[in-house]
């Protein structure tokens, strides 16, 4: 049985949105927009079409403040992230990284944790590194398009079973494509996506239990 097993990145495998953390390299008024901006979108309060271009613009991160976030999450990953993963590869699960953050920043960590599939948004610099444009058709820069993501997965892999885990409405809007959503809560608990997820997890450390339960249940 094919399985693929899908994961948020920023306040689910890593403790810190990258966004915001972007933004406190610039002023203390840009950086207190971004955070509010990032909450109000993944509390689900406004669309996230509306934010996404707006906190880039305002921040412009270059190549090499990219490169320094990216060690960011990586010195916060989740503890439990690199030993829970690998053992759930080795039980037969595929796993993806499906983000509104952005490929500079997260690729490294996906990297560290042995995930080969990484779904997020591009960057683009000039020749000397400074910020040139992102990816703004990218599906996870709006609303919905998260389910888009996963549905173009599971049409590639052929899967039988889906599980997405994350803690953000984003994340909650895939929940019609897969088997299975579970709600993160370690760094932050939505209670919109603690109200809606299929379960809800405090710790990456409880997912292969919950897993063998809900495959036995299948």
């Amino acid at each position: 049985m094919s399985k693929l097993l899908v994961f948020d990145c920023d306040s689910t495998l890593s403790g810190m949105e990258g966004i915001d953390a972007l933004g406190r390299l610039r002023s203390a008024e840009i950086a207190a927009k971004i955070a509010q901006l990032t909450t109000a979108a993944m509390d689900g309060r406004v669309p996230l079409d509306d934010v996404f271009g707006l906190r880039l613009n305002l921040i412009q991160p270059s190549q090499q403040e990219c490169a320094s976030i990216a060690q960011c999450y990586l010195d916060r990953v989740e503890p439990h992230a690199q030993r829970v993963i690998a053992a759930l590869q080795g039980e037969g699960w595929d796993c993806a990284i499906l983000s509104g953050g952005l490929v500079p920043c997260i690729a490294p960590l996906a990297a560290a944790l042995g995930i080969d599939r990484v779904e997020a948004v591009p960057l683009y610099f000039d020749a000397s590194g400074a910020y040139a444009d992102y990816g703004a058709d990218y599906p996870t820069t709006r609303n919905g398009g998260k389910l888009d993501v996963v549905r173009q997965l599971k049409a590639e892999g052929a899967y039988s079973t889906t599980v997405m885990v994350g803690d953000g409405v984003s994340d909650l809007e895939t929940k019609p494509g897969v088997d299975l959503f579970v709600g993160f809560g370690a760094y932050v608990s939505r209670p919109q996506v603690r109200a809606q997820a299929d379960r809800f997890i405090h710790g990456l450390d409880e997912l292969p239990a919950l897993l063998q339960t809900f495959q036995g249940s299948i």
